[in-house]
């Protein structure tokens, strides 16, 4: 490990180098629709629609988050609050086109900007303090919300004009001496007694990156070249560590905050989407590929307390793939950390075309996202468990009146922001469809002319979908599906004709010449499956399996059950499926409730996701053994 602390580190020294290559735009395989070009009305916009009504255009007190820059904050990085609530909204306005939203964006953007000081600053602190222990993290935020709102709300020069003016300041404060080293920025991990870490001030790189796509102008590229060669962490090179495939829970030291790490990456694919070096890519599919097998649970999150990393409650990696059974665990998957890796699985699809990518995002969106999300629509859990109270909204935060704003409340409304962002995208061969919820998508073909899709389901209630593709003239191209890594069996027909080969975690490719009566069938394959506990440091959490209908992770609900954890054993069929009865729910706000059979008898299991434990019941979805 000595030798990829940041000392004498060759591979990051070679991509300061890359200031003046900066002509090549390495392609996307896929991209993202226009704004409002996917429209959802199923299961999922029910979710969507609350978030906006109830927390965007709701409780939050925008003017009370800009009043943290006019007259400071009372406690560290509230200044994030700001640019976390409206780079959501921004995005939920892309979607949604909201004249409401737009005009909640607008004042508040106007709020912020007179807040800028005469350094250029916008910042929490005054100039003479600059910059303090948390002062560049909430820069990122201020930034990113500002980049949102340019980028999808309105592209007023004024916008640009202030970006310009923060980001020269913090180059005027951060650098090699006598500027002061953005690794020596921060409040980690000194605050749980260990040596400095600051991995969240480097969380820049992904701001800077976006402001020097939007300007061109050579002075954010060579920050963010800066920012790298730094390492990312004051005694530990991630970008090294993860090129060498390290485990993401023995990156950064005692404080491998699983966040902050992903939220770097993202602003390293920007950093390669423009200098195309190759070691750069590599460090990004590592990172990505050693989170998704050794940290992402079963519900699409990651990161816990024990056994690892007690003292950063829960929210640093602990090779929490394995180790998610772990009776020992008293918090985890921070909700900003799936929210912040569902975006990071976004930046992968859109750069590789992996399908596992989708699987990913959607195995978070059905389970841990809509499973932390409050019924009332204003908030998400901090961290989520499997067995006990699954949801825990206690963390750091601020309480305004009687509203408690946490980061999580704040960052989720992203999460859902991101659905229709992914759910059908483009390629340069035609239509992508990645996620199946009931809407209607426009786009341009590869002819550029007009194409309709829509899609009518009521999944993930049946595997049952259909596509009706509706080219404004008849014209060949592929349509590309994303066959779910969890359907084995999928059946597709194309106007009745049934369609062979349809392979698990793959694309299928249908490559005809579409007209506008053309239809696709879809029956993927829900059948329940029983999922072993991994094998964790911890014998105690070895004896336990899960159950998945689809991509649906099912549990126990003590609301309904109160034997909810006792010790059971599942019942399979022959071909090792758990031959569950779906049946009407007991309780009205649960989506899904599923008869099972055990050798004692029938138990009932409900979706992970709806089950409301905010009245302090509890849940059993690693079902413990007899």
């Amino acid at each position: 490990m000595k030798n990829m602390l940041k000392k004498g580190i060759l591979v990051v020294f070679s991509l300061s180098i890359l200031a003046g290559q900066v002509d090549a735009q390495s392609p996307n395989v896929f991209e993202p629709l226009p704004p409002k070009a996917v429209q959802l009305n199923g299961h999922l916009d029910q979710y969507i629609d609350s978030s906006i009504e109830h927390w965007n255009k709701g409780v939050v007190p925008y003017d009370k988050l800009v009043d943290f820059f006019r007259n400071g904050r009372p406690q560290f990085a509230l200044g994030e609050m700001w640019g976390k609530a409206v780079r959501s909204a921004c995005m939920f306005y892309r979607y949604t086109q909201d004249p409401e939203l737009k005009i909640i964006l607008d004042r508040t953007v106007k709020d912020l900007l007179s807040t800028q000081r005469e350094n250029g600053s916008i910042s929490c602190v005054e100039i003479e303090q600059q910059p303090d222990a948390s002062e560049l993290w909430e820069r990122k935020y201020v930034m990113l919300g500002l980049e949102e709102y340019y980028d999808w709300v309105n592209p007023d020069p004024v916008v640009l004009d202030a970006l310009k003016k923060q980001a020269d300041n913090i180059i005027s404060l951060i650098g090699h001496s006598p500027k002061t080293e953005i690794t020596d920025v921060g409040w980690s991990a000194t605050n749980i007694g260990h040596e400095p870490c600051h991995i969240e001030s480097s969380s820049l790189l992904e701001p800077f990156m976006r402001l020097y796509k939007m300007t061109k102008e050579l002075r954010y590229l060579d920050f963010a070249s800066y920012i790298i060669e730094m390492g990312g962490t004051k005694h530990y090179n991630i970008f090294e560590m993860a090129l060498h495939n390290v485990d993401p829970y023995k990156m950064a030291g005692h404080y491998p905050k699983a966040y902050e790490m992903l939220s770097i990456f993202e602003g390293l694919v920007e950093y390669y989407r423009v200098t195309e070096k190759p070691e750069v890519r590599q460090m990004i599919l590592n990172l990505y590929e050693n989170v998704r097998k050794k940290e992402i649970t079963l519900i699409g999150n990651g990161g816990a307390d024990q056994p690892y990393h007690p003292a950063v409650c829960g929210e640093a990696w602990g090779n929490t793939a394995i180790e998610q059974t772990n009776p020992d665990i008293t918090r985890m998957m921070e909700t900003c950390v799936g929210v912040t890796w569902m975006k990071y699985c976004s930046q992968i699809l859109r750069l590789t075309g992996d399908p596992s990518a989708v699987d990913e995002i959607e195995k978070y969106v059905y389970n841990g996202l809509l499973g932390a999300m409050k019924p009332s629509g204003y908030g998400f859990s901090y961290v989520n468990l499997f067995n006990g109270v699954k949801v825990n909204g206690q963390g750091w935060g601020w309480k305004f009146d009687d509203l408690h704003i946490t980061c999580c409340n704040l960052n989720g409304p992203m999460g859902l922001a991101y659905i229709p962002f992914v759910a059908v995208m483009n390629s340069a061969v035609g239509p992508v469809v990645n996620l199946y919820n009931e809407g209607t998508v426009e786009m341009k073909s590869p002819g550029n002319k007009e194409i309709q899709l829509q899609i009518i389901t009521d999944f993930p209630q049946s595997g049952k979908v259909q596509i009706k593709v509706k080219p404004a003239k008849k014209e060949k191209f592929t349509l590309k599906l994303r066959i779910p890594e969890w359907s084995k069996n999928t059946k597709i027909k194309v106007n009745g004709q049934v369609v062979d080969q349809v392979t698990p975690r793959t694309y299928l490719d249908i490559l005809r010449k579409w007209g506008k009566q053309d239809k696709v069938e879809i029956v993927f394959d829900m059948r329940c499956k029983m999922i072993e506990a991994p094998k964790g440091v911890n014998p105690a959490g070895h004896n336990f399996l899960a159950l998945k209908w689809g991509p649906i992770v099912l549990a126990r609900d003590e609301n309904i059950d109160s034997h909810y954890n006792r010790p059971i054993r599942i019942v399979p069929d022959a071909e090792g499926f758990v031959p569950v009865q779906k049946v009407k729910p007991t309780l009205p706000a649960t989506c899904m409730e599923f008869v099972i059979p055990t050798s004692e008898g029938k138990i009932r299991m409900s979706d992970y996701a709806s089950i409301n434990n905010w009245n302090g019941s509890h849940i059993c979805t690693w079902l413990p053994l007899k």
